[in-house]
């Protein structure tokens, strides 16, 4: 749990932010050979930055009791942070994912960089409290800087917890989540009516439907955006097989369809990180490579939409 303080005024932060895609740093970097910038966007509610690309764990980090498997994402992990990541998401839905994080990061060199985000995801002011501080306890952690309720369950009576939590500095932001396109009426309205400081729903080159509202919405209400599923579950991929990447895409420094799905997703002035899940190495240097250099524009977004529809 990071100690930053976000204390902010969120209408100055807001200010201050408007008209910013995303701001790039220049940090150290271990696996390209020239130094590269690391693209962040600030969050609306604090103005802290976050690297554009983070980390899930869905499917990926299920592997309890595999000890090949361990091995292999202590090294998935340990290329997530010397490629300049912080966000990693998790959640009680996902098996033993929050375990097997939790014994990885024990012996990670960089987890003081770590931004925590997880989810509530049972009914019951009860029940939800235990199962944070069992997914507290999982991780290793002392407190989340992020913590969401999980595809709107009992959504309400978490709110009320989550508010508790913050103002005594067990969690610093409060969330909620979509994925798969469910629930857009009701997440839309509790957007609006309720104070988030992140929310999390799926969006990428193919599934744009959330631009139409929820985005929208976001920015308004200076809310930060986490994306998941920027790959459709793998349906990109499938479509974009045996296909030439353009040349063009060489103009905003990308050198994969990895990447060009990823720096669509994130280039979307509403979007502030996207969370692939990997469990291969190659496929994290890959995804990592979204968050160097820069963003396309609004113009070259078009272009990307309209060459992918066509291939």
């Amino acid at each position: 749990m990071k100690k930053t303080d976000i204390h902010f005024d969120r209408r100055r932060v807001l200010k201050t932010m408007a008209g910013i895609g995303g701001l790039m740093i220049l940090p150290p970097t271990r696996l390209f050979a020239e130094p590269a910038t690391i693209i962040k966007k600030a969050i609306p509610a604090s103005g802290e930055l976050l690297p554009v690309i983070g980390m899930g764990t869905s499917r990926t980090f299920d592997s309890s009791g595999d000890p090949k498997q361990l091995q292999n994402l202590a090294k998935v992990l340990k290329l997530f942070f010397s490629n300049g990541g912080t966000m990693i998401d998790s959640s009680p839905m996902y098996g033993s994912s929050e375990e097997v994080l939790g014994q990885l990061l024990k012996t990670e060199t960089k987890k003081s960089e770590l931004f925590s985000a997880t989810k509530v995801w049972t009914s019951g002011k009860e029940s939800g409290i235990r199962q944070m501080e069992n997914s507290r306890q999982l991780w290793g952690v002392p407190g989340f800087d992020l913590m969401q309720i999980h595809n709107l369950v009992d959504w309400q009576v978490h709110l009320e917890t989550l508010k508790a939590m913050k103002a005594a500095d067990k969690i610093r932001y409060i969330g909620i989540t979509t994925s798969h396109g469910r629930d857009h009426d009701e997440l839309y309205q509790a957007l609006k009516q309720h104070a988030f400081d992140f929310v999390q729903l799926s969006y990428n080159i193919v599934d744009r439907e959330v631009e139409q509202r929820l985005l929208p919405l976001a920015r308004e209400r200076g809310i930060a955006v986490i994306v998941n599923r920027p790959f459709a579950r793998g349906s990109l991929f499938r479509k974009s097989k045996g296909k030439r990447l353009p040349e063009w895409a060489k103009e905003f420094d990308c050198h994969s369809w990895g990447q060009f799905f990823l720096k669509y997703t994130v280039s979307h002035p509403a979007i502030t990180c996207a969370i692939p899940a990997t469990s291969k190495t190659h496929h994290m240097v890959d995804n990592m490579g979204a968050c160097h250099g820069v963003l396309p524009d609004a113009k070259t977004r078009l272009k990307m939409a309209q060459y992918f529809k066509q291939i």
